[in-house]
């Protein structure tokens, strides 16, 4: 299993590439010379920046205040700069998970490569041969990036993809939903759904 480790990395951030409506997701580490890019879903930005804020609410909570974690993103620690170049995809995210780590008072984040599994069964049922493979364990495992940050920098990664989900197209400001620069179907003034497929498949 390949595992892209970072303890900790130069730099650790989210980042979006193309126009609003038709965004590509994706987080980057930097350290030691390298570079790993891995691709996510919009929804996996805003639900990883999320868990990141609570977990360190969370630890807050539980050591009365004691643990080196800032209520909010230093300032000095803010990262606008856009994504290194180039930006290659070592692999696509379907799960993450968060911990944290009370002897180095890091939080430890990994995201591991989408399997078979995390497609809902797209392709349909896998050949012969790929069944086989998987029943006598040579199936490559999933890919996994890791890195330990500080818990104020996993405040400023969170305060930076939070931005940078609210970066896409703007509310309707009447039925909130996105605006899209080609028109948009506005359901409160029509008063019926637009249909199933309006404004799906973008970020």
């Amino acid at each position: 299993m390949p595992v892209f480790d970072y303890d900790p990395p130069d730099r650790f951030v989210a980042g979006a590439v193309g126009q609003p409506g038709a965004r590509a997701f994706f987080l980057q580490a930097r350290g030691q010379g390298r570079i790993t890019t891995v691709a996510l879903e919009k929804f996996q930005v805003a639900v990883l920046a999320d868990r990141l804020d609570e977990l360190l609410d969370e630890v807050l909570r539980r050591t009365g205040g004691r643990a080196p974690v800032p209520a909010v993103a230093p300032a000095e620690l803010t990262d606008e700069g856009p994504l290194d170049l180039p930006v290659d995809e070592e692999f696509r995210v379907g799960t993450m998970a968060l911990a944290w780590d009370p002897e180095t008072s890091q939080v430890i984040i990994e995201a591991q490569e989408a399997t078979d599994e995390d497609e809902d069964d797209e392709e349909g049922a896998e050949d012969e041969e790929e069944d086989v493979a998987f029943l006598l364990g040579d199936r490559p495992e999933p890919a996994v990036l890791r890195v330990r940050i500080s818990a104020a920098a996993a405040r400023a990664f969170s305060r930076r993809a939070l931005e940078i989900v609210a970066a896409g197209r703007p509310p309707c400001p009447l039925c909130g939903r996105p605006l899209d620069p080609g028109g948009h179907i506005c359901v409160r003034l029509n008063g019926h759904h637009p249909g199933g497929l309006t404004g799906q498949g973008t970020v």
